[in-house]
């Protein structure tokens, strides 16, 4: 598990859930939306696919950057998503 920021802002995020799927999403407030997902209040996806893990999260300017991002990120091929989270733990 990567270490959250405690602070609010706009972030972007990756998780893996527990079929291995990559979940890609964004929030002002990245441990409450992490624990919202946890719990099975997040996003209808992560209800039917709990994650596992947040495997990747980027801070962004506003929310319309990290709207922006998010969009970026979903049209990403798996490889590619794959590589963005393996650079991050570099």
């Amino acid at each position: 598990m990567l270490k959250m920021p405690e602070t609010d802002g706009a972030y972007v995020y990756i998780l893996r859930c527990c079929d291995q799927s990559l979940y890609t999403g964004w929030t002002t407030n990245l441990k409450q939306r992490w624990e919202a997902h946890k719990n099975g209040k997040g996003a209808k996806y992560t209800k039917a696919h709990p994650p596992l893990d947040c495997v990747y999260f980027e801070v962004c300017e506003d929310r319309h950057a990290a709207m922006k991002r998010e969009y970026e990120i979903k049209q990403l091929s798996r490889q590619e998503k794959e590589q963005l989270i393996q650079n991050e733990d570099k």
